[in-house]
């Protein structure tokens, strides 16, 4: 089968191409241009895999570049990753957050809609829509309210309701997922964990003293795998049943953020690194308390993460010890 992925130089995209090419399937990777970016994956991809994507160029808000690639190239599905997806950033540019998320999902919907009516699209949206609904402990369910807490959740949402509205008239076919946290290799530094990861592997290195700068820690999360993430996307996309579904991606076991970070500096054996809170690290709204109900998911695919989450942190300090090396 033929998947065309877009934001596949993001986070997810790349583990979600291994994945699809380990299944023997043909992948087409969207980026903006043909200027050596297409490089920018290597980190976590091998040769055989990285040699087996195909690449399409286009703007997402180009709508006229964007239709001529299904014009010349057939898709039996796409993944839409692609988003400014950084919550603090989507505060400082709530503009070009919403140009990005918002019409440049709205001119996919259209190309896929107007092109390619039998291609399957899932659209990526996220826990982040839910805002703080879930602050009471509860498991939150994709029939839940849905309360945006920061502009980059406001785009999402925007987007995962004209896609309802799409799939209900439809126009288009396909389902959205819900993402919860996740983590894990290629994880960018601007993100919680990942920038306790960062830090700490400059420590490894002798190129930070051994003070972390952390944001809030005593907000609770589910956090997962980010290939356990993909696995749940990837099957969702190959069964039929979960057309016109929406699904929460999540886990089973609530954590506060401080258990991350001590974890992480305990894989790395370092003593005596001392805790520091910086503000800068800390969102405007912070929601407190995020677990999400991903039955409907299981019942349908029989998903369910599989990496110990001490394997994920342990990846993704690897991946920072090499990327600084």
């Amino acid at each position: 089968m033929n998947f065309l992925i877009t934001g596949i130089t993001g986070f997810a995209g790349p583990h979600l191409a291994e994945l699809l090419i380990k299944n023997k399937h043909t992948v087409y990777g969207l980026i903006l241009c043909s200027n050596g970016r297409e490089n920018d994956i290597r980190d976590v991809l091998n040769d055989e895999v990285y040699n087996s994507i195909k690449w399409v160029y286009s703007d997402l808000r180009n709508l006229r570049s964007l239709n001529n690639i299904f014009k010349e190239n057939e898709f039996d599905g796409v993944f839409h990753l692609a988003a400014q997806s950084h919550p603090p950033t989507s505060f400082l540019d709530p503009i070009g957050t919403m140009e990005n998320n918002v019409m440049g999902s709205a001119n996919l919907i259209q190309c896929v809609s107007d092109n390619q009516p039998n291609c399957n699209l899932m659209f990526c949206s996220t826990s982040e829509v839910y805002g703080n609904t879930g602050r009471d402990g509860r498991k939150i369910k994709t029939t839940d309210v849905i309360l945006p807490s920061n502009p980059y959740a406001s785009s999402k949402a925007a987007t995962d309701l004209y896609m309802q509205e799409r799939i209900t008239n439809k126009k288009i076919k396909g389902f959205i997922t819900r993402a919860f946290s996740h983590t894990g290799p290629r994880r960018g530094k601007n993100f919680s964990i990942s920038s306790d990861a960062y830090q700490v592997a400059r420590m490894m290195k002798g190129l930070q003293d051994k003070t972390l700068l952390i944001g809030n820690l005593e907000t609770v999360r589910v956090v997962i795998d980010v290939r356990d993430t993909v696995n749940a996307y990837y099957l969702s996309m190959i069964n039929k049943k979960c057309d016109g579904k929406i699904f929460n991606v999540c886990g089973d076991t609530p954590r506060k953020m401080q258990f991350f970070t001590d974890k992480l500096i305990e894989v790395s054996k370092l003593k005596d690194v001392k805790q520091k809170i910086h503000e800068p690290f800390y969102r405007p709204i912070d929601i407190d308390y995020q677990h999400g109900d991903s039955t409907e998911l299981t019942d349908l695919t029989e998903w369910e993460p599989k990496i110990p989450i001490e394997k994920t942190l342990e990846d993704l300090l690897k991946y920072w010890v090499n990327k600084i090396n």
